[in-house]
């Protein structure tokens, strides 16, 4: 049985096996096939880069929409890698194999598909989530202790304009505002922040890193673990056109981003210049909302791509605090949620100078130390590492 450690280390990104899921993998790592592949695959789809990929909606995905889907799956059911795949998470793994588990979850996959299809005209409204809400075995009755308890405060993804809130456009004015104000943000043209960062719960062990932003729409992270050099460099670039993803503990260490994902990076991109954002988001809608202890207005639009993004906005400071997008896939829409505080003035500008990124597959905290106005960055710097 996987501890519990090991089941929080798996989920958060970890360990090399920490993508799971309801198909196999080849064997990774440096020197392995699936390495190869994927360095070199291009828009190939995830059948034809995995082994024993065969159900329907997941085998004609891209690589990074397929890894996204795994994790879908592996928070919807509250599950680990070793779940599904005998020895995740050791170098003795078998991804191929087929598994009670994995044959019953291409069963579920097929019937999710059937139902959006035969009732919703296939729009997603049935999702592993809907039943499942992180249990292996969905629960059919509810506890009268829930009944009569705290409502519950989960939110369906798609957010409906609430009626007498303010429009979505006014409440980014007053965040364009509150960080400098239009004129000022007009001047931005890059920025490079500069801090340290750890991993989930500090599992990780702690590392350097560099956001580089050029507008319009070119972004890229690198974080270095100077102390565990056997770790590697992370690199995730946008330059513009396309994407990368580079992490070498990771199940897949290196892959181009083509499908949904894709999309959902070039919104972070944009969305790294505020003083355009009204220009990226279309079809504001607003609403109220919470973050922790702070109440936040909320303001949800569509990014190019048809990238779902939901923005909460601090009702005291009219500051960004949280950022939510949302990539798509057969199984249901892939949360990307970055939260931002302690913002500080940098000539003119506010910037947050603490970051926590969050995915379905791991979460990083950054803190930073210096904020760039302007630099010249080297293109290189965005494309592929």
């Amino acid at each position: 049985m996987t501890s519990k450690l090991t089941l929080k280390v798996a989920r958060h990104g970890i360990l090399a096996a920490s993508i799971l899921g309801v198909v196999a993998f080849v064997a990774t790592g440096p020197g392995s096939s699936v390495h190869a592949q994927t360095k070199a695959a291009g828009k190939k789809t995830a059948g034809e880069i995995f082994k024993n990929v065969t159900t329907t909606s997941l085998k004609n995905l891209t690589v990074d929409d397929f890894l996204g889907a795994m994790g879908v799956i592996n928070a919807d059911l509250g599950l680990d890698c070793a779940d599904c795949h005998p020895g995740a998470g050791s170098d003795k793994v078998d991804w191929v194999i087929d598994t009670p588990q994995k044959v019953t979850a291409r069963k579920m996959i097929d019937m999710v598909a059937a139902i959006n299809k035969t009732n919703f005209g296939g729009a997603q409204q049935v999702t592993c989530w809907t039943c499942h809400h992180g249990r292996e075995q969905p629960s059919t009755s509810i506890s009268l202790d829930k009944l009569y308890g705290t409502p519950n405060d989960e939110h369906t993804d798609f957010m409906a304009q609430q009626p007498g809130e303010p429009k979505g456009a006014e409440i980014l004015d007053k965040y364009i505002e509150a960080i400098g104000g239009a004129q000022k943000l007009a001047t931005l043209k890059s920025w490079i922040a500069t801090g340290t960062s750890t991993g989930y719960e500090a599992l990780g062990g702690g590392g350097t890193f560099q956001i580089f932003a050029q507008a319009p729409d070119k972004r890229a992270t690198l974080i270095v673990y100077k102390d565990h050099p056997e770790r590697g460099e992370t690199h995730r670039t946008y330059d513009g056109k396309e994407g990368w993803n580079k992490s070498p503990r990771a199940a897949v260490s290196e892959y181009q981003l083509t499908g949904s994902e894709l999309n959902g990076v070039r919104a972070d991109a944009l969305l790294s210049f505020p003083g355009n954002i009204k220009n990226v988001l279309t079809g504001l809608r607003s609403s109220l909302g919470e973050v922790g202890d702070k109440d936040a207005e909320v303001v949800q639009g569509t990014a190019p791509g048809n990238i779902l993004v939901t923005l909460y906005f601090d009702k005291k400071t009219n500051l960004l605090i949280r950022e939510v997008r949302y990539s798509n896939s057969p199984v249901g829409r892939i949360p990307t949620q970055t939260d931002y505080d302690d913002y500080r003035d940098v000539q003119g500008i506010k910037f947050p100078f603490s970051y926590q990124f969050s995915w379905l597959d791991g979460r990083e905290q950054y803190k930073i130390s210096n904020y760039q106005i302007n630099p010249t960055i080297d293109p290189k710097t965005f494309e592929k590492p």
